[in-house]
Parts: structure tokens; C-alpha cells; sequence
């Protein structure tokens, strides 16, 4: 993986940049399972796209030639956040792909590109929030801190951590633009993306920005973290990347639409499966501290929905807890068992599942072959699953 990199790149000091295409370019891709929603079928089909998809960055990432991190012990922290994911976003702008044209290893790099933006925008977070688990492993801020410490260098390992965390988050940004250009795609398919791209970022940015200061105990409204999670996450999760990819592949604007308004929905729905893992979810399921969005004092749907539901004496108490400057583990776990007992769990959940039969009902309208639907019905279900 990785952290073997020293020893693994390939010599590209003969080709120009703007003519280098990162990745074997022979890759042999799955189809999707001809016609049919079977799930087993299409689990299959897309682990074996997100194997191609950390082929690919891997192959990019041997190319990238930046020895001093390898040097600085932080090859295996890069391989964590860039390599560790489930590859949603490079999955479904693949998929916004095939909704227009056929299986091509140059948009599958392009796909690719995304899990690297992926990678900045957890580095960022990470610090940010003072994260201290990202995908079961510890955070990049802390790994590079402890490393510090260890060697014995001068100066606040911590400042040096997340410093160091901030500057790997940078490389990523600068990485993703640099392996989607250089994936291969043709230039006018490229040209039609990059506009879609820069609102995209910018879009994350100003969900980031609106993040730093969503506090639960500031009495925000359901709409306010719904529009703070949809820009955070949500679109940049589902919508985003499926209009992408479909701009790339050249689908007609009615194609768009139906896969906008599809991932809208399912965009939103995964952010609320998000937010009821972060309360009730153990590090296993979701890679992160299991106090991470109590302890934050996170104002999620699942946190507003709870006080808006509690009765009198529940909501004063769980207000109460979250004024508290730090929540011990009883602390933790009444405020989980207040948040169930005032029904949010359900009420979110019935949330979740309205968003995702209103998306499979925009895929009954959709101007799609049978196979491409019945995939997105999957991904719906996927992303949205109890366990995700």
C-alpha cells in the first residue's frame, strides 16, 4: 500500500505533464448486472469498482513523487484517509457516467479523483472538530503529533500535528483537480464539468464554514442544520458527483434534472442516517468516536428533532447535560437514552425513508436503460442502510 511507496514509483521524468495519464489504462471493468435490483449481483459489481477505484489512486499516488512525506512517517496516514473509505462518491460519479455512455477506464479514473477531495475535506474536518478517529484508526492530526513526540523535534507537537494534517489536506485538493485533468477524458467531456466542479468546492467550503459554529445549544431550526448538512455533505456526497459524472459523459439536461432531484433526496437521507449513527452508532460502524456528536455538542437532525419532541422536564434535562463543559460516560449515555425516549430516532428514520421513496419515485420517470435505474436503486438503499 502506501506506506511502501518509497520503493514503488514509477520514473515519469521523460513525460510532460500535460501530456501524463495517471493509471495502466487497461483496465477490464464490471458491467452492471444486465436488468436486475438483486442485491448480492450488485454488491459484487461494486466492490469490485471500488477495488479499480483504489487501484487507480494508488497508481496516481506512486506518481506524485513527494518523498519529504514519506520521510516524515506520514505515508500510511495518507493511505488511511485517501484508501480507507467506501469510495461513495467516486461510485456514484461513475455511475452519473454510465447513465450516458459506456464502462471507460479514463472516467473511472476521473471517479477516482473524487475519493482525494474526499480525502481533504476529512483532514480538514478532523482538525477542525479535534476528531479523534477517522475510519477505525487514529486521527491524522494526533498520528502526526505522536510522531513528533517521538522523534524528539522541537516545538508544540500539537500545533506540528495539525499543521501537518492541514498542509496533507492541501495536497489532496491539489492532488484531486490534477487526477481528474489528467485521467484520460477527453477535453471537451472535461470542459463540461469543471464549472459543476468549482461550485461543487465551493459548496462544501460554505457547509464547513456554517459547520464551525452549529452548536445545538444555540437553538438552531431542523431547516438550518438540514441546509448546513445538504452543502456539507449531503449533495457533495450523492448529487454533485452523479451530475458530474453525467456531464462528462455528455447526458442531455432531462438526465440531469432526474439525477438532481434523485440525489437531493438520497443526498439528504444519507446525511440523516449519518446523524442517527453519530448518536447511536459504535466506532465499529462508523470509524469515528462513538461521543463524537454528543461530545461536540453537534446540532444534528437527530439532536433538534430530540428537543423539539422531549416533554418539558426531558428537554430541560438534556439541555441541561449539554451545558455541561464536558460529558462523562453516564453523561453520554442519558442523553442517548433521552434523545430515544423522546421518539427522534423514529421520527428521523420515517424522515430517511420519505426521502428515499420520493427518489425511487423520480427514478420511475427517469430516461434510463433498466440496468442503470435498477443500480441507483441500489446505491439508495446502500447508502442509506441501517449499518452504512
Amino acid at each position: 500500500m502506501l506506506g511502501d511507496h518509497a520503493t514503488g514509483r514509477r520514473d515519469m521524468s521523460t513525460t510532460s505533464e500535460s501530456d501524463t495519464v495517471f493509471g495502466s489504462g487497461t483496465a477490464v471493468l464490471d458491467p452492471l448486472p444486465h436488468g436486475t435490483a438483486d442485491a448480492a449481483e450488485f454488491e459484487r459489481w461494486r466492490t469490485a469498482t471500488r477495488g479499480q477505484v483504489l487501484h487507480e489512486l494508488e497508481l496516481f499516488l506512486e506518481g506524485a513523487h513527494v518523498e519529504a512525506l514519506w520521510e516524515a512517517g506520514a505515508g500510511d496516514v495518507l493511505s488511511q484517509y485517501v484508501l480507507g473509505g467506501k469510495c461513495l462518491r467516486s461510485t456514484f460519479m461513475y455511475l452519473g457516467w454510465l447513465c450516458g455512455a459506456e464502462p471507460d477506464p479514463a472516467a473511472l479514473r476521473a471517479a477516482a479523483a473524487l475519493e482525494l477531495l474526499h480525502a481533504f475535506a476529512l483532514l480538514q474536518d478532523d482538525v477542525m472538530d479535534e476528531g479523534g478517529l477517522r475510519h477505525g484508526a487514529v486521527a491524522a492530526h494526533l498520528r502526526l503529533s505522536a510522531r513528533h513526540r517521538e522523534r524528539g523535534l522541537p516545538g508544540s507537537a500539537s500545533r506540528f500535528g495539525m499543521s501537518a494534517a492541514t498542509l496533507l489536506g492541501d495536497m489532496c485538493l491539489v492532488w484531486a483537480e490534477q487526477m481528474l485533468r489528467r485521467s484520460g477524458v477527453r477535453a471537451d467531456a472535461l470542459a463540461r464539468v469543471w464549472d459543476r466542479y468549482d461550485a461543487m468546492r465551493i459548496e462544501l467550503a460554505v457547509g464547513q464554514f456554517a459547520d464551525l459554529s452549529n452548536d445545538v445549544r444555540t437553538a438552531p431550526t431542523e431547516q438550518s442544520v438540514l441546509a448546513i448538512a445538504r452543502a456539507k455533505s449531503g449533495n457533495y456526497t450523492v448529487r454533485r458527483p452523479l451530475e458530474l459524472g453525467a456531464a462528462l459523459a455528455g447526458c442531455p439536461d432531462t438526465t440531469l434534472r432526474v439525477l438532481g432531484a434523485y440525489g437531493t433526496r438520497i443526498g439528504e437521507a444519507f446525511q440523516l442516517r449519518d446523524d442517527l449513527l453519530g448518536i447511536f452508532g459504535s466506532a465499529t460502524t462508523t470509524g469515528k468516536p462513538e461521543n463524537s456528536d454528543l461530545g461536540q455538542r453537534k446540532a444534528t437532525s437527530v439532536m433538534v428533532v430530540a428537543l423539539a419532541l422531549a416533554d418539558t422536564a426531558a428537554r430541560r434535562e438534556l439541555s441541561g447535560l449539554l451545558r455541561r463543559p464536558a460529558l462523562d460516560a453516564a453523561a453520554l449515555s442519558r442523553c442517548r437514552c433521552l434523545i430515544a425516549e423522546s421518539g427522534a430516532p423514529q421520527h428521523v428514520e420515517a424522515m430517511i425513508d420519505d426521502r428515499v421513496e420520493a427518489a425511487t419515485r423520480v427514478l420511475a420517470t427517469a430516461p434510463l436503460v433498466r440496468d442503470r435505474i435498477a443500480a441507483l436503486g441500489q446505491m439508495a438503499l446502500q447508502c442509506t442502510a441501517r449499518t452504512s
